[in-house]
């Protein structure tokens, strides 16, 4: 391997020494571990990927066609407007495996419109044979989405359209920053997506090692349950960035030392002081005049806890969305696989240990709090859980505003759950997540029974949840009516949502309350303590014991259900017909 005969980044490298002995042994352990937890895709899987690929191009192309179509365009707009479909991330990168996403970008010329995307594209997925699966579209997401799912291939889908062009032909290339003119936001964040992913790979010294190492990284951020970015926790393309940093100060590194001193240098990185992998560009050389991340202009851009800057023109923050408690959690974690690292780089340890799996639902926390999407139909469900999904983290941060709650730590997916019930009745408990009625979760129609029942009523939801560490000390009360009652308002705004068709609830609930669904095979669920009281006669003697719920009378009330039999919430009802219900206040009780 040669030596690199410049510099990567912003700074000199830290060591520029050739791999040791150990440090090659060690990544021959790591390469096995990889394998051992089934990164790496057979080639008839990528494969597929590449025709699932071409079945999108070619999708591109006619949404542009039907919609100059519908607008009446002349007919060469029609036949030459083009359209074209890229990726970005990690598949781009080359650092994807088995059961991994696409992250895809739709590019159109300046006569086609996001409106005109979200009209159409989400039928015409519909109409392909096969069709698309789990179709769900978020237009108000920050960045608006389509989510599907292409011959089991998972599908993240953008879109942007070019102001400056009327045409976007199959060899279309965005490296050329005049094509950025006239962008607006969502436009600029969809080209930049690919164009960073382009020139990541031009600021690393070997971008082998990088793929490597990224991998490693990616499969222990997984395995934590802090890899999402809608969550707040970095996303694919920040973690490449910050993998892409390690490369650059460790340039002649192998994949293992990058993953060991990945842990070393970001557990000491002196946050919220910027990750850049070049410096900040201001003009673009084009005078352009786009926003560019510098939080000595924009007081958005100081609030970022633990910045990491996009390379390419315009500069933008790539981890706006984490919180203060997702960034406590992150630290929490490196802190934890710093000390593995190391007994690993010393042959104490292998590779598994970093790799271990989370605890959040298992040893983690006590009380955790449930947020419930409901809807009666699959179609409605995929969408609204999307547009919760996306509004989540706004809850966590107004969580972390109040001074009992010491964190609040959202976890990084939803929980599908399918009920059947027998009554309206109990279709509206279900939504409320009073119970669960008959759960047939992960329900499917080819294992020979019909989906359709008529005489059962379904209803569909999404649970997400947040655990939360909590200050005693100061209160005993909790109260976080005002910000569940925030968080319900942002959702109620999406231009969708329909009060008979759609439920959301914030439910608390301790870990030996938690739903069977959200653990894995072989993970024990937290049982109920209880405690002995002694009940004493006069000369003290014990007399008899009986147990005790612990923290029933420092616990909190159960759910909203006894908290308004209480009169301490308000609940605000609508006809009771399917996911009436509407969240007003939550309050809870906590005694010393």
């Amino acid at each position: 391997m040669a030596a690199p005969t410049k510099q990567y980044g912003t700074t000199p490298p830290i060591n520029t020494n050739p791999p040791t002995k150990e440090d090659t042994e060690r990544n021959a352990e790591l390469v096995e571990e990889l394998k051992n937890q089934n990164c790496f895709e057979a080639k008839s899987e990528s494969d597929r990927r590449v025709q699932v690929l071409e079945i999108l191009q070619t999708l591109a192309e006619n949404f542009v066609k039907r919609t100059c179509m519908t607008k009446g365009y002349p007919e060469h707009m029609v036949h030459n407007s083009g359209g074209k479909v890229f990726t970005f991330g990690s598949y781009r990168l080359g650092a994807y495996g088995p059961g991994s996403d696409i992250d895809t970008l739709l590019v159109a010329p300046n006569h086609i419109s996001r409106a005109d995307f979200f009209q159409h594209v989400p039928g015409m997925l519909l109409e392909l044979n096969p069709p698309a699966e789990e179709v769900s579209p978020v237009p108000d997401a920050f960045v608006p989405i389509i989510k599907f799912e292409l011959q089991s291939i998972s599908i993240d889908l953008i879109f942007a359209r070019v102001p400056s062009v009327n045409s976007v032909p199959r060899d279309m290339s965005l490296e050329n920053k005049e094509l950025l003119k006239g962008c607006d936001e969502p436009n600029l964040r969809g080209l930049n997506g690919v164009r960073l992913t382009d020139e990541l790979l031009g600021l690393v010294p070997h971008p082998g090692n990088f793929r490597m190492a990224l991998r490693a990284i990616k499969l222990w951020a997984k395995s934590r349950a802090i890899y999402a970015n809608v969550m707040g926790f970095p996303g694919g393309i920040a973690w490449a960035m910050l993998v892409a940093k390690i490369c650059q100060l460790y340039p002649m590194a192998v994949s293992a030392v990058i993953v060991s001193k990945f842990f070393i240098i970001y557990t000491k990185w002196k946050w919220p002081q910027p990750v850049l992998l070049k410096d900040i560009l201001e003009e673009g050389g084009q005078g352009n005049g786009l926003r560019v991340w510098n939080p000595k202009i924009y007081p958005s851009d100081r609030n970022h806890l633990m910045p990491v800057i996009t390379p390419n023109y315009p500069c933008m923050c790539s981890t706006h969305n984490i919180t203060k408690s997702t960034k406590s959690v992150i630290l929490r974690e490196m802190e934890r696989a710093h000390g593995i690292v190391n007994e690993i780089m010393t042959g104490k340890a292998g590779w598994s240990k970093l790799f271990q799996p989370h605890t959040f639902f298992t040893q983690d926390y006590r009380y955790y709090l449930r947020v419930l999407a409901a809807a009666r139909t699959k179609d409605e469900q995929l969408k609204w859980s999307g547009l919760v999904e996306s509004k989540l983290r706004h809850l966590v941060s107004r969580l972390e505003l109040l001074e009992n709650i010491q964190l609040a730590h959202p976890f990084n997916k939803g929980f599908e759950y399918e009920v059947e019930c027998d009554t309206e009745d109990e279709a509206f408990r279900v939504a409320r997540g009073e119970h669960l009625g008959k759960g047939i979760a992960n329900s499917n129609p080819a294992d020979g029974e019909s989906e359709d029942k008529p005489d059962k009523i379904k209803v569909y939801t999404t649970s997400f949840y947040i655990g939360l560490v909590l200050d005693t000390s100061k209160a005993k009360q909790f109260d976080i009516s005002w910000a569940c009652q925030e968080f319900y308002d942002m959702c109620k705004t999406w231009n969708l949502y329909n009060e008979d068709a759609h439920s959301i609830n914030v439910l608390h609930t301790r870990n030996w309350e938690l739903p069977h669904n959200v653990f894995k095979a072989g993970e024990t669920k937290p049982q109920k303590k209880t405690k002995v009281i002694k009940r004493k006669v006069a000369n003290g003697t014990a007399l008899k014991k009986r147990p005790a719920e612990e923290g029933r009378e420092k616990g909190f009330a159960k759910n909203t259900e006894e908290l308004r039999n209480r009169g301490e919430t308000n609940m605000s009802h609508s006809p009771r017909t399917l996911l009436g219900t509407t969240l007003k206040e939550l309050a809870f009780r906590t005694c010393r």
